[in-house]
């Protein structure tokens, strides 16, 4: 706010009028609060006509920009991005300025287990331990990031850990790293195809399962007419 006393809102904020006649800030919310906290009495305004969805998804994306994000916050941004308004993974990374492999490290928070996911929320683990969990299975990344916590354990220490956890599922997610990035790529590849979050689970004894993730009826109905036409 004090920056903005001194040189005013320099971006102006986007709106849109409503039917009602009033006006629904689209991006610069902030900005807007921070304008009011400096006591300014008149800021530049864009008014575009903006339909219904795309003031949601603007919104949305503005929301993800902001600095102080937390990782998984931004993971289930983009992912809403690619749910609700059938972006591609690289039309979601661009719109919040990301590069495809940075926003694919980020989703992959989302495969973690809500109570790691919730550690990673509160500020307790962060981008690097999570990354670090990521090659195990749901309830040994719950024991390790307990233990990562408890221990208040660096980065490269959690990191660590994983390597030396024997006889778990590390070990086991370890024998098969090349089939395990084989299958992650496919995942994208088809996520990028359906414009949806895609899961694969594979084991060589037993087969395995796709899993896609669908926000509505419609957007099933859209993935079933994709494959019948595939």
């Amino acid at each position: 706010a004090s920056s903005i006393k001194a040189q005013g809102v320099i971006q102006p904020i986007l709106a849109r009028e409503l039917p009602n006649g009033s006006y629904e800030i689209i991006a610069g919310e902030r900005r807007w609060r921070a304008a009011q906290l400096a006591g300014l009495k008149m800021v530049p305004v864009l008014v575009r006509v903006v339909p219904d969805n795309a003031a949601l998804a603007m919104a949305l994306i503005e929301n993800i920009q902001r600095e102080n994000l937390n990782p998984l916050e931004e993971a289930v941004g983009i992912q809403r991005l690619i749910d609700e308004f059938k972006m591609t993974h690289q039309e979601a990374a661009d719109a919040v300025g990301r590069s495809r492999s940075a926003a694919s490290n980020l989703l992959r928070l989302l495969k973690l287990p809500a109570e790691v996911q919730g550690m990673l929320m509160d500020g307790e683990l962060d981008m690097g331990h999570a990354r670090a969990l990521l090659p195990l299975e749901g309830a040994h990344q719950i024991l390790l990031a307990n233990k990562i916590v408890l221990e208040g354990l660096s980065v490269r220490e959690a990191e660590g850990l994983v390597q030396k956890s024997s006889g778990g599922p590390a070990a086991k997610n370890r024998k098969k790293p090349e089939a395990d990035r084989d299958l992650r790529r496919l995942e994208e590849e088809v996520s990028e195809k359906l414009g949806a979050r895609v899961e694969i689970k594979a084991d060589s004894k037993k087969g395995g399962k796709l899993l896609i993730h669908f926000a509505s009826n419609d957007q099933l109905n859209e993935f079933i007419d994709k494959l019948i036409k595939a």
